[in-house]
C-alpha cells in the first residue's frame, strides 16, 4: 500500500480515529457482554482486571472529542474569522442537539413513540458548542482563565444536591427521576466540566498555527500531558480533592490500581479528566508523523467521526437484537428500550464472554471502515457545494 506524504498536520484526526474505534468497543460492550447485565464492570467486588479495563479504556473519548472539538474550533477560526466561527459553533450545537433528541435516542430505543430521551455525549457536545460560542469573544487570558476554573474547580460543587432538572442538566447526572409526559429524560452527561474541557481546547489552539514548529509544538503537547498526568498521580495519592469516590487499598496488588484509576465519570470529576487527557496529549505529540499502512486505515473513522456515531449505534443495536433472537430471548426485549439497555431486567442472563464481544466489536469496526471510507471521499469532493457536509 502506498502511502502519500501528508499536506498537512494529521495528528488530530487519526487520534479521533483511535477514540472512535474504542467507543465502538463500549457500545458492543452493553449490547453483548454478559457481565454488563449483572454488575457494573467498575465495581471492584465483582470485576476482573479485563473487564475494567475493557470499560476502563473507554472513559478516554468523550474527554478528548471535547478537547479536540475545542482544537478545531480554535483552526477553523483561522481560516474564516471569529464571528463565522460563533456562528458555526451555535448552528452546529443546536443541530447536535436536535439530533440527540431526535435520532440519537431513537436509535438507543428503536422505539419512535420516545419512551426515553437519552442525554449523552452528543447532547454535551452540543451545548458546550453553544456555550463556547459566546465565550471566544472574550480575552483570551480570560477565556482561558474560565476553563480552568470549570476543570479545576467543579469538584467544589459536588457536595450541592439539587433535584432540579436545571442543575442536572449542569453538574448532577440524573438517569432516572425525570418525566415529561410518558417520557423519561436520562442525563448522563452534565456540561459544566465538558464546557471547561473544550474551552481549554480552543485556548491551547494556537499551538497548531503555521508559526509554531512540530519540533516546539510536540514539546508543549508533551510537557501539558505529563504535567496533567503526574497533577493526576499527586492529587489521587493525597486522596482529598478532585474526585467523589476516594480510592481505597484492597485486598490485592491489582484490585488496589483499579481501585486508584477508578474515577467519577458522570460528571467528570478533575482527577477523570486529568488521567485522560494527559495520555491523549501525548499521543497528539507523538504521532505527528506521516502515515503507515495501520494509521492511514484508522485515520479513516477520524475523518468522519459524526459519521460513524450516527451509523453505529442503529447498527450494533440491529446486531443486538439478532443476538438475542438467536439467544432464544424475542426481539421486544432489546426494543421499546424505556432504561439503558444493560439495565432491562429482562436480559438479566443474556449475553456472551468477554472475548466474544471483542470479536464482535472487530467486525463492527471492519463492516464499517469502507463505508466510513466511502462517506470520507464523499464528503472531501462535495463539501464545498454541499455545505450540509460540514454537519456530518
Amino acid at each position: 500500500m502506498e502511502i502519500n506524504k501528508p499536506t498537512r498536520i494529521v495528528s488530530i484526526d487519526l487520534v479521533r480515529g483511535i477514540i472512535i474505534i474504542l467507543m465502538a468497543l463500549d457500545h458492543t460492550r452493553d449490547y453483548f457482554h454478559q457481565y454488563s447485565y449483572l454488575h457494573d464492570p467498575t465495581d471492584l467486588a465483582y470485576t476482573s482486571v479485563p473487564i475494567f479495563f475493557t470499560r476502563w479504556i473507554t472513559h478516554f473519548c468523550a474527554p478528548a472529542f471535547m478537547f479536540l472539538s475545542g482544537i478545531s474550533a480554535f483552526l477553523y477560526q483561522t481560516k474564516n474569522g471569529k464571528s463565522a466561527l460563533s456562528t458555526f459553533l451555535i448552528t452546529r450545537g443546536i443541530w447536535l442537539l436536535f439530533l440527540e433528541l431526535f435520532y440519537v435516542s431513537l436509535m438507543w430505543t428503536f422505539n419512535p413513540t420516545y419512551p426515553a430521551f437519552f442525554l449523552q455525549a452528543i447532547w454535551g457536545f452540543g451545548a458546550s458548542m453553544i456555550t463556547l460560542a459566546i465565550l471566544i469573544h472574550l480575552p483570551k487570558p480570560v477565556l482561558t482563565s474560565i476553563g480552568l476554573i470549570l476543570v479545576l474547580g467543579h469538584n467544589m460543587l459536588d457536595p450541592v444536591r439539587n433535584t432540579s432538572f436545571i442543575w442536572s442538566l449542569l453538574h448532577q447526572p440524573n438517569f432516572s427521576d425525570f418525566h415529561f409526559g410518558h417520557s423519561q429524560f436520562f442525563i448522563a452527561y452534565p456540561v459544566i466540566p465538558y464546557i471547561g474541557i473544550i474551552v481549554l481546547g480552543y485556548s491551547i489552539g494556537n499551538i497548531y498555527l503555521p508559526t509554531v514548529t512540530p519540533e516546539q509544538r510536540k514539546k508543549w503537547l508533551r510537557n501539558f500531558g505529563l504535567a496533567a498526568m503526574l497533577l493526576f498521580i499527586m492529587l489521587r495519592g493525597i486522596n482529598v480533592y478532585g474526585d467523589p469516590a476516594p480510592w481505597g487499598k484492597q485486598p490485592g496488588g491489582w484490585l488496589t490500581l483499579l481501585s486508584f484509576l477508578n474515577t467519577t465519570k458522570y460528571p467528570p470529576s478533575l482527577l477523570y479528566t486529568l488521567m485522560t487527557l494527559g495520555p491523549i496529549l501525548l499521543l497528539l505529540a507523538y504521532l505527528e508523523r506521516p502515515l503507515n499502512s495501520i494509521t492511514a486505515r484508522i485515520i479513516v473513522f477520524g475523518r468522519v467521526p459524526m459519521f460513524f456515531y450516527l451509523v453505529h449505534i442503529p447498527f450494533i443495536h440491529g446486531l443486538g437484537i439478532i443476538a438475542a433472537m438467536l439467544s432464544g430471548y424475542p426481539a421486544a426485549v432489546m426494543v421499546n428500550l424505556k432504561v439503558w439497555v444493560t439495565s432491562n431486567a429482562q436480559l438479566k442472563g443474556y449475553g456472551f464472554s468477554l472475548p466474544v464481544v471483542y470479536g464482535i466489536w472487530m467486525l463492527v469496526i471492519l463492516i464499517l471502515y469502507p463505508v466510513c471510507k466511502w462517506f470520507g471521499k464523499y464528503k472531501q469532493t462535495h463539501q464545498q457545494e454541499q455545505k450540509w457536509l460540514s454537519y456530518i
